[in-house]
């Protein structure tokens, strides 16, 4: 039978998965768990750049990801398959043989997995001893349902808004005179709806509107110099959080013409601004929320990703500074000071929310650092069972057909008690470090240099002057340690672009905290 709207195959699914998945797991010796995940995506964007229009279009396509552990000569293994189907989901009979198709090639990896280690732990033994924990602990079903948030559906929205809305930035941009040089401003909304379905009886399905809003300007200034800004508003939201900006105490924005505006404004004033000359040694470094994102994400969250941490990705990704070996790890220690609290929280609605992970585990607030002592990490079922530890709903692929990795969602140091202008009036001589760039990060994360867009110097407690081209250079647990101010000003920033694995996959994830004050070095630029 075929339909005309790919979204009625999710309904197709949820009445039909369960029973798919029943069926091949009887008929196949050795299966001992599969599951099923289905996804519809669709997307309006545009863009324009100096004031012309550029490019607009939609899309919408459909794809799939199955998983089947099997057992098979003393182990269990593995195996993954999926597809992008687009159009082909409309035909029931061919979407169904595909998933069926699928299944069968899955089940076929798991039992060449199994094989493998097998053979592994036969002659490695004790060595091998975290291949046996492949098969996570069994759960109860789940059985819910989440609904998109928008005041209008991002498929009904007329064509035309995404592309006016961003040459109406632009055009404003080009507008603040010839001191920017060039500006880009683009614009996404979609709908995604996902479905979950496993042999333990859950069936999960997931709605998301998401909303975002890119601007990059580069900006002359009369002294030669130039500055270079990107940035990105993001709301799990319908359109209007573009066009009417969003209100919100952790994640607002302006609507998207201000925020550009914004961001050239601040390009021009630092394109005449001199370049920041490092100063001897460590100072007082104050770091803004914006700037605390950056350092969040690659100090806190990807270090606490459990895959990283057990050298799943140390070819190519690096390690974890928070885990050595499974007996050397910095759980229970210090690792900052006791003004240092972070976590990852999925249920805050963020642009990292989501209510269940893509293995159907409920996601959770995880406590990384509690008052500078090191908890825990993120982690899928695998990892979780290989560390002894309950699943915490990590797990999460950019795209269906992928493998789901372990990601962050809404990750972030947590509030203190101190206004940011007290943390700052405290200085007697220092730097404020605003808003973060680009990260050069040690392999294992254990040291760091983070670049800033904005400096100001702190004289007798007060912000003087701005420089630009400066970073904030530190060792990872003396910075957190040195860590002697928190304020009461938690943001968070929408983060459109991180990428992880082989093959990539870029994933939509906040992450943020309040007003920091610790000792540094302080980069300067060429």
């Amino acid at each position: 039978m075929a339909e005309q709207d790919l979204f009625s195959a999710i309904e197709f699914l949820k009445a039909g998965a369960e029973e798919l998945l029943a069926r091949f797991a009887r008929s196949r010796r050795g299966v001992v768990y599969a599951d099923l995940r289905f996804e519809v995506v669709f997307s309006r964007s545009a863009s324009a750049a100096n004031g012309e229009p550029r490019r607009a279009g939609e899309s919408e396509t459909a794809g799939f990801g199955v998983s089947v552990h099997a057992r098979q000569g003393g182990a269990i293994g593995h195996g993954q398959c999926g597809a992008e189907i687009g159009r082909l989901a409309l035909d029931r009979r061919k979407l169904v043989g595909a998933l069926r198709e699928a299944l069968e090639r899955a089940f076929e990896r798991a039992r060449l997995d199994a094989r493998g280690k097998a053979s592994a732990l036969k002659h490695l033994g004790a060595a091998a001893r975290t291949l046996d924990a492949g098969l996570f602990v069994p759960r109860a079903p789940i059985r819910d349902e989440m609904t998109a948030v928008f005041r209008e559906d991002p498929r009904s929205l007329s064509p035309n808004a995404p592309a006016q809305l961003v040459l109406d930035a632009s055009m404003a941009v080009r507008g603040l005179g010839r001191e920017i040089a060039f500006n880009a401003v683009a614009a996404i909304t979609e709908l995604r709806s996902e479905l979950f379905a496993s042999t333990e009886g859950s069936l999960i399905a997931q709605s998301f509107a998401v909303s975002e809003g890119d601007c990059y300007t580069v900006a002359e200034g009369a002294n030669g110099g130039h500055q270079e800004i990107f940035d990105t508003i993001g709301q799990q939201r319908g359109f209007e959080a573009l066009a009417e900006g969003y209100r919100d105490e952790l994640l607002p924005n302006p609507e998207l013409r201000t925020f550009a505006l914004g961001l050239a404004q601040e390009a021009r004033e630092l394109a005449s601004a001199p370049v920041l000359k490092p100063p001897d040694g460590e100072v007082t470094v104050v770091t803004d929320p914006h700037f605390n994102a950056l350092l969040a994400h690659e100090i806190v969250g990807h270090p606490c990703e459990a895959d990283r941490a057990l050298k799943m990705e140390a070819a190519y990704a690096g390690r974890s500074w928070l885990l050595r070996s499974l007996d050397d790890t910095e759980l229970g220690r210090h690792v900052g000071s006791p003004l240092v609290s972070a976590c990852s929280d999925p249920t805050l609605y963020g642009y990292g929310h989501y209510r269940y992970d893509h293995e159907g585990t409920p996601g959770r607030r995880v406590v990384h650092i509690d008052r500078g002592v090191f908890f825990g990490f993120i982690n899928s079922r695998a990892t979780a069972a290989v560390l002894g530890v309950e699943p915490n709903g990590s797990a999460r692929a950019s795209e269906v057909y992928y493998v789901p990795l372990i990601r962050m969602s809404n990750t972030f140091f947590m509030p203190g008690e101190s206004a940011p202008e007290r943390i700052i009036g405290e200085v007697e001589h220092g730097y404020y470090v605003c808003a973060h760039q680009t990260p050069s990060i040690a392999e294992s994360r254990e040291n760091f240099r983070i670049s800033a867009r904005r400096v100001y110097e702190i004289e007798n407690g007060r912000i003087g002057r701005l420089y630009r081209s400066g970073s904030v250079i530190a060792d990872s647990k003396r910075f957190f340690m040195n860590v002697d101010a928190v304020g009461n000003d938690l943001r968070l920033v929408a983060i459109p672009n991180c990428g992880k694995g082989q093959p990539m996959q870029v994933k939509r994830m906040s992450n943020g905290g309040p007003t920091m004050r610790s000792r540094a070095r302080l980069g300067g630029g060429g």
